[in-house]
């Protein structure tokens, strides 16, 4: 039996609907920046531990404003982390949406997968004599195994 797991089909009307958003995002969205491995990898991270000290550090230095120096940019601090608090629940609501698509790509590939693995082996026993066999070789390349690499002697 056919493993199932979800049928979905999108109208062409929802695709225009859906890209129109994804590009509304990504309008609303420009100002959002990439980063490379490297400079992700060299970046301080703040974390939960960290954030709470963040917040009472800058609330701190907003209390006292006579230890900051002109150099110490408290005014953008506070609103990067203004900009976290408005982000991050929308991120969420994003990240939410990016894993079921997710699961639902992977559960769409899981059904093909499994018929197609079905209508092979089909293939295989049923198929010799009704002139498939070319075919049939043709799909058993997918389970071809690459030649081991032979190591060397030494001598």
């Amino acid at each position: 039996m056919s493993q199932n797991l979800l049928s979905l089909t999108l109208t062409g009307d929802q695709l225009m609907a859906i890209d129109q958003a994804l590009a509304a995002l990504e309008t609303q969205l420009a100002g959002l920046i990439s980063l490379d491995g490297d400079e992700r990898r060299s970046l301080a991270r703040m974390g939960d531990k960290s954030e709470a000290f963040c917040r009472q550090a800058l609330n701190v230095l907003a209390q006292n404003p006579q230890v900051v120096p002109p150099s110490l940019d408290l005014a953008e601090a506070q609103a990067d982390l203004a900009a976290i608090d408005v982000l991050r629940p929308r991120l969420q609501r994003l990240q939410r949406l990016t894993e079921r698509a997710n699961d639902t790509e992977i559960a769409l590939g899981s059904d093909v997968m499994s018929c197609a693995l079905e209508g092979y082996a089909l293939l295989k026993v049923s198929g010799r004599n009704q002139g498939l066999e070319g075919l049939r070789k043709e799909l058993s390349s997918r389970f071809a195994k690459a030649p081991r690499p032979v190591a060397p002697v030494s001598g």
